[in-house]
């Protein structure tokens, strides 16, 4: 969309080949780039391609060969309403105003919440916001803006104090709007400088995968809202989870203007997105020389930071059962230590060994984010790998295979330009390399993946598909202190 667009301000027709349920995503999408009136046309989902573009090649060269109309070369952006105040009336009668839900054609054929995630919130009066907006400094009419330089989507550079767009419609916010979601969200004015620094993200919800919305909180903010870092954290019970977690979502519907079926299109869902997902590094337990999220985004050990995450792919659970994963580290018995070649042999043992071959195995290429429990990571530790940096390397290297192979994938063909570009480490042109050619199918480089170590002790690896660095070379990890 945003070289459409380029070419459209341009004076260039364009036509956009969508699928006929994304055509209120097209016309949304292009709303949000400043070019509301497109040519697009619908391609089919089953027909066979060639009998496909039968049907829409001829009027796909009429639009390109025809000059924009005046209408179409009309630019601008959808502006909301900034009113502050959304409804008056009694609380009973502003719950059943928040609850209301608009009805979604195809794709959907469902009432979807007009305001919320779909379940009860906490009113937002004007008392409750007032008390929450004394969780920050920053002034309630302030727009929220980047507090740090870093790099955007498609490679775009945003520099500090840029206005941040929130996703997908590019709205704008200030700080009490998201105050306004954060108390509906259930969230303590001290939560107030996380949510803030959540929505610096621009709260993304990603397009037709499987997309998944997730952060991590490092650095003192953990204790000091207390968060549950140790068994069920990724579960329910805690309050400062639950609610942070759902701040997300809740801004991404009032601040993104994000609409299941309309512009938010994740196919069948993910349930990680009911809530949302908010937990918190363990940073007490890690190894010695083991760095913190926020020390290994430039931080210092002191400063608070949250990870916000969009991961198109799914979290899955390393498979052994806790019992079998002491049989191997206590005495090399069990069906582990048969697997590895160490029966009868004390460990520590390589734990990895037992998982690597199957993450890439019928899963998306690219980096990892692996959440690992404290005894995991010190035996890991115990083996020799004095850092994170050392595990991920070795993950990488691990993940290599041959060309012929990485072919077979479904996302290279996106990643390699439809294999005209050139193979990053080489410099080769793709289509020169030999069949035999290594290629990592764990990314670019080990620093795409990152490990988080949690205070449970039931011994579990998560390993998530997310690559740190950002498909599109986002920046992932946003100050709290500088919503203090």
């Amino acid at each position: 969309m945003p070289y459409i667009a380029k070419l459209e301000k341009a004076g260039i027709p364009t036509v956009l080949i969508d699928l006929e349920d994304q055509h209120e995503m097209v016309k949304q999408e292009a709303l949000a780039a400043g070019v509301p009136n497109i040519r697009f046309l619908p391609a089919s989902r089953t027909i066979p391609g060639p009998e496909d573009v039968d049907l829409w090649i001829e009027p796909m060269l009429e639009m390109l060969t025809k000059p924009l109309t005046e209408k179409e070369k009309e630019v601008g952006m959808h502006n909301p309403s900034q009113d502050r105040i959304l409804f008056e009336g009694t609380l009973d009668e502003a719950q059943e105003f928040y609850q209301q839900t608009r009805f979604v054609p195809e794709p959907c054929n469902a009432p979807i919440s007009v305001y919320t995630d779909g379940l009860p919130i906490i009113i937002p009066t004007e008392e409750r916001v007032a008390e929450m907006l004394k969780g920050t400094s920053h002034k309630p009419e302030d727009l929220i803006t980047y507090k740090s330089e870093r790099t955007g989507r498609f490679d775009r550079r945003i520099e500090r104090s840029d206005v941040v767009r929130f996703q997908p419609r590019l709205f704008t916010a200030t700080v009490e709007k998201v105050a306004i979601n954060a108390v509906m969200a259930g969230c303590k004015p001290e939560h107030l400088p996380v949510v803030l620094a959540i929505a610096e993200s621009g709260v993304q919800t990603g397009t037709t995968v499987f997309n998944n919305q997730w952060m991590c909180l490092s650095g003192p903010i953990v204790k000091e809202i207390g968060l549950n870092t140790g068994t069920g954290m990724m579960g329910p019970g805690n309050p400062a989870s639950m609610a942070i977690g759902r701040a997300y979502q809740l801004m991404a519907i009032n601040l993104g203007g994000a609409v299941t079926g309309i512009n938010r299109m994740s196919s069948i869902g993910s349930p990680i997105n009911r809530v949302s997902l908010a937990f918190g590094e363990c940073a007490d337990k890690l190894p010695p020389g083991w760095k913190g999220l926020n020390e290994e985004f430039g931080f210092t050990k002191d400063e608070s930071v949250v990870m916000v995450m969009g991961s198109e792919g799914g979290f899955n659970g390393a498979q052994f059962s806790p019992g079998g994963y002491r049989a191997l580290q206590k005495s090399g018995h069990g069906g582990m230590a048969r697997k590895l070649g160490v029966k009868g042999i004390p460990g520590p043992h390589n734990w990895l060994d037992w998982i690597l071959p199957d993450i890439w195995v019928g899963d998306r290429e690219g980096g990892r984010t692996f959440v690992m429990v404290h005894e995991m990571a010190y035996d890991l530790y115990r083996l020799g790998f004095k850092s994170k940096g050392e595990v991920l390397e070795y993950i990488w290297k691990k993940s290599f295979e041959p060309l012929k192979d990485y072919r077979n994938r479904s996302w290279v063909d996106l990643m390699t330009n439809g294999w005209l570009g050139n193979e990053r480490r080489s410099g080769k042109p793709w289509k020169e390399l030999p069949d035999d050619y290594m290629v990592p199918a764990g990314g670019d480089s080990p620093d795409g993946s990152c490990i988080i170590v949690c205070g449970s002790d039931e011994e579990i690896c998560y390993e998530i598909t997310a690559t740190v660095r950002g498909m599109w070379g986002m920046q992932p990890v946003y100050s709290i202190d500088a919503w203090r």
